[in-house]
């Protein structure tokens, strides 16, 4: 008979990931980029990097590599690759799905964000509302979506809802295996719905609940 091992008796726990380190993006050029994140969002530029060859793959691919440094001591980050060219939009996904999200403070902090990047130029969405935390949309010069976001919702009310959040993945998980039977069998053919609308306000408006 086969001894089936229990792999995760012999491995150890993971380890605690404390924060993000960086999320990069492509950046058409440094410069434009430093002014957006450092002079109007107030990042400092923090860390540079250049090189003819990538680390992590051995490629050859020159590059300069550079961080601006959030308050908590994360970092954004981008690459120019000396060609002056954007990263290209995915061709199948719309364009305020893929975004990063920072956090400030109050409401009223959002609100003099917002107005400061009016100021320059920059068009904004927003404020809005997400029940527990309320925001603004942004786009930076190389097409990145960003947000900044302000908890309005308290420890108590988060708490609650990480309570429900696995039922509540689980039950959408299912749904969604039986939807690809369904689409397999020709009984299914637009995308599948989620069970609850936790935005029914925007029920019936034009681009209704986006983020």
């Amino acid at each position: 008979m086969a001894v089936v091992l229990n792999r995760s008796a012999t491995l150890p726990a993971p380890a605690p990931i404390r924060q993000l380190h960086h999320y990069a993006y492509r950046a058409r050029d440094a410069e434009e980029t430093r002014h957006f994140y450092e002079d109007i969002l107030g990042l400092p530029l923090y860390h540079v990097i250049q090189s003819d060859h990538v680390p992590s793959t051995g490629e050859y691919c020159p590059y300069t590599h550079f961080f601006f440094r959030l308050q908590d001591g994360s970092f954004i980050a981008f690459f120019d690759l000396g060609d002056d060219e954007a990263a290209l939009p995915s061709p199948n996904t719309p364009a305020w799905v893929h975004h990063i999200a920072f956090r400030v403070d109050t409401v009223a902090e959002l609100e003099l964000m917002k107005a400061r990047l009016q100021a320059h130029g920059v068009d904004v969405i927003g404020v809005t509302d997400h029940h527990v935390f309320k925001s603004i949309y942004f786009f930076d010069p190389n097409g990145v979506r960003l947000e900044l976001s302000a908890q309005v919702a308290d420890a108590f009310q988060m708490l609650q809802e990480s309570r429900l959040a696995h039922e509540r993945l689980a039950e959408w998980s299912a749904r969604k295996q039986q939807w690809r039977i369904d689409r397999a069998t020709g009984r299914a053919s637009g995308p599948l719905k989620p069970q609850r609308n936790d935005r029914p306000e925007l029920a019936g408006q034009p681009g209704g609940g986006r983020p």
